[in-house]
């Protein structure tokens, strides 16, 4: 597929993240206006509400755009999808017969402030990235014994708190929590010291499966409604003290930072590509009829306060092992009914390369590594004042479906009482 010309100028730049192609959905507010769905088109947004108002657009009987959030577009399931894409692109082309009624309703990107685009119904997070899984046991277990052995069967995940999950640009207070020493008796309380990023895909589910039904891969990949980047920011030694026996708990749920625009299945299905070869056959509920995962590059960078941003990691979406379909038709598999608004984030995106790793500790191996950041800075792990910024964009013939930035800032913990 090639660029798709719109009226809108800025829409038809080879670099812009947001063509006609594209058509993220996101939430904004300005000084005039109350938090609203807008839809990005080029440097601008569409008013979602206005247009509703307008009669411009029509999905249902009720009204959907009443609401500063994307849940009720979802509720109304794929079709509806399918119908609102259309219809924006047929406002939105070049040569559109309405251009003149829509053209009130842009909004400048620079008169816009970013909200939650959706209302997260629950949060799991997967540990679904190969790379990533066989670096960490390989830290703390062994090279022979890096993945557990039910790795290579199942996309391996918790649940997380929707409650923390905050949008791009939300300043993120560094957590205090209980840590031990190696060689210590008892443990400490106290701000993480090893404070960690996790890039990662999130994927939304649009609808619902009933309590005690199982889906297809099939029915999985149609539940989507679309894709945001997810930064699960993870303090890496309050982790470990906690991790037993029942895994993460304060060492990741303080935080989780997600992309603004949410970037639809049909923008990206130019995109689709194989998850990679299996080690061991997959289990039938989890085969894959048609490819399901996306070709998607991935980059992270980091700016000490007061100083420029560096390029820290370089990967790709396509290096998971386990595509966002089959996470989640295996967290449905028990019966579990998974809710419009769910989000489920993919796991660490790291690469074979020591360029493509997507989380500190595995950039830094574990602390024992240092890595340059410029200005004659290093890290091992995040610092007060550093802003982490994860880009991501599938690159098409002239354009670009991009996602925006997922950015944050770490601010110093909270004393506490």
């Amino acid at each position: 597929m090639t660029l798709m010309k719109s009226w809108v100028e800025s829409a038809n730049s080879a670099d812009t993240p947001f063509p006609l192609n594209n058509l993220p959905y996101g939430v904004f507010t300005t000084n005039s206006l109350e938090p609203r769905c807008g839809v990005a088109i080029g440097d601008m947004i569409l008013d979602m509400f206005a247009a509703e108002e307008a009669g411009l657009i029509e999905l249902a009987e009720d009204p959907v755009f009443d609401v500063p959030y994307w849940n009720d577009v979802m509720e109304l399931g794929p079709e509806a999808w399918d119908v609102l894409r259309a219809r924006l692109q047929e406002l939105l082309i070049e040569g559109a017969s309405e251009q003149a009624s829509v053209a009130p309703l842009l909004i400048p990107m620079t008169d816009a402030r970013m909200e939650m685009p959706l209302v997260v119904a629950e949060f799991t997070d997967f540990y679904a990235g190969k790379h990533h899984a066989t670096n960490v046991g390989t830290m703390f277990r062994s090279a022979e014994n890096a993945l557990p052995p039910n790795w290579l069967h199942i996309p391996i995940g918790y649940n997380g708190r929707a409650s923390s999950v905050v949008v791009s640009g939300t300043d993120i207070i560094r957590p205090n929590g209980q840590t031990k020493a190696p060689d210590a008796d008892m443990p400490s309380f106290g701000p993480s010291k090893r404070l960690d990023i996790e890039l990662e895909m999130g994927a939304i589910v649009g609808t619902a499966s009933e309590l005690g039904h199982p889906i297809t891969v099939t029915q999985a990949d149609e539940m989507i409604f679309g894709y945001v980047l997810l930064n699960d920011w993870s303090a890496r030694d309050i982790q470990p003290w906690e991790n037993q026996p029942l895994g993460p708990f304060q060492g990741k749920v303080f935080a989780t930072s997600i992309s603004p625009w949410i970037v639809t299945r049909a923008a990206l299905e130019p995109f689709r590509t194989l998850t990679p070869p299996r080690e061991k056959e997959l289990l039938p509920y989890l085969h894959e009829p048609n490819p399901m995962l996306y070709n998607i590059d991935l980059s992270v960078t980091l700016q000490p306060e007061g100083g420029t941003a560096t390029t820290i990691c370089e990967t790709n979406y396509n290096e998971m092992y386990y595509s966002a379909p089959q996470q989640l038709t295996h967290h449905a598999s028990s019966g579990c009914p998974m809710t419009p608004g769910d989000l489920l984030g993919s796991g660490t995106i790291s690469g074979p390369e020591k360029h493509q790793r997507g989380s500190l500790l595995e950039m830094s191996w574990g602390g024992k590594e240092p890595f340059e950041i410029g200005g004659g800075q290093t890290r091992s792990f995040i610092e007060d004042g550093d802003t982490l910024t994860l880009h991501g964009a599938a690159k098409g013939d002239g354009y670009l479906i991009g996602f925006g930035t997922c950015v944050g800032t770490i601010k110093p913990a909270v004393k506490f009482p």
